[in-house]
């Protein structure tokens, strides 16, 4: 990605922001007010990252409290949100819905109120600029998983958002896949949340916030907070709470 000094700070305000689903409540009370360029969001599977994620990219709305990204009510202006934040997916398959890749990446340019013409042209100029040029009629049924996910996040760069979420987008790829969607990513000039449950991760992240059972547990520079979520996931991973049953 950009160096961190090159790029637009984002503004990320949380105030008593709780959110259930169904009976269970999965986020209770979030309150920050906090400025960044690359902000990670560590936790163990089922601390509420996901449901985060789906808050600060507008998908969704908390049940009470209010949460404003780069000023803007992300899931109340849904307009304003589509020129504020894009987010990437751990299955490019839940977030693709059209048969080419051309109409994919021009999809989101549509929506943002550019003509036809003018959002295939904007997108084949972004198929050009990472090297995708001859992609522009392959259906998406033939890519690979890899290529799905880039396919993604040319979608999300062609529509120019402040603020890119990536939710565990790399899980289940393998290495030398993950290494090349890294560089790619590069060509996205903005601010960065990345949720992941794997310190390694986020280690270019300059600011850490850590999820625990839907609460925050702490929220600081990446070199202090990452050690600290390791240490007390080693500690958790000497216990045994696999065997407890719910109830």
């Amino acid at each position: 990605m950009s160096t961190q000094a090159d790029i637009a700070a984002a503004h990320l305000r949380l105030e008593q922001v709780s959110c259930r689903i169904g009976p269970r409540a999965v986020l209770e009370g979030l309150e920050l007010d906090l400025r960044f360029r690359a902000l990670g969001v560590v936790g163990r599977n089922g601390s509420g990252k996901s449901t985060l994620a789906r808050l600060l990219a507008g998908l969704m709305a908390p049940d009470a409290g209010q949460l404003r990204l780069c000023g803007v009510d992300v899931a109340a202006d849904r307009a304003a949100a589509l020129s504020t934040v894009g987010i990437l997916f751990q299955n490019p398959d839940h977030q693709i819905i059209f048969p080419t890749v051309l109409e994919e990446v021009a999809f989101g340019l549509r929506q943002q109120g550019l003509r036809r013409r003018d959002a295939d042209d904007a997108a084949r100029a972004v198929l050009a600029a990472f090297g995708k040029a001859a992609w522009e009629e392959a259906p998406v049924s033939t890519l690979s998983q890899g290529q799905k996910s880039l396919v993604c996040l040319m979608s999300i760069v062609a529509m120019r958002p402040r603020v890119l979420i990536l939710d565990e987008p790399f899980a289940g790829l393998d290495i030398p896949t993950k290494a090349q969607l890294m560089r790619y990513l590069g060509r996205y000039h903005g601010s960065v949340i990345h949720v992941s449950h794997a310190p390694e991760d986020l280690a270019d992240c300059e600011t850490v916030l850590w999820l625990e059972q839907g609460r925050i547990r702490d929220v600081g520079a990446s070199g202090t907070v990452l050690p600290a979520y390791l240490a007390e996931m080693t500690r958790q991973g000497e216990g045994d709470d696999i065997s407890d049953l719910p109830g």
